[in-house]
């Protein structure tokens, strides 16, 4: 059974565990509102810690991301 554990504030509520079924161990986030899931691998991970909160901005800008057509993101 994978242990897990659930962060969430007013603006998200996430699940996160760490997965070890692919070639190395990896964060397993899970949006518990939409159920969308994200696999972060250790240099993903790094490289968050290396970015300034100004690189980061665009992510926490829902109108950017969250409610666009994921097959928009194709194009």
């Amino acid at each position: 059974m994978k242990e897990s554990f659930v962060l969430k504030n007013e603006f998200a509520h996430v699940s996160v565990q760490i997965d070890r079924s692919a070639n190395g161990d990896r964060l397993l986030l899970k949006d518990i509102r939409t159920g969308k899931v994200s696999y972060f691998d250790p240099l993903e991970l790094e490289s968050l810690l290396w970015a300034t909160h100004k690189d980061l901005t665009i992510l926490l800008d829902p109108s950017k991301t969250r409610w666009i057509d994921e097959a928009d993101d194709l194009e």
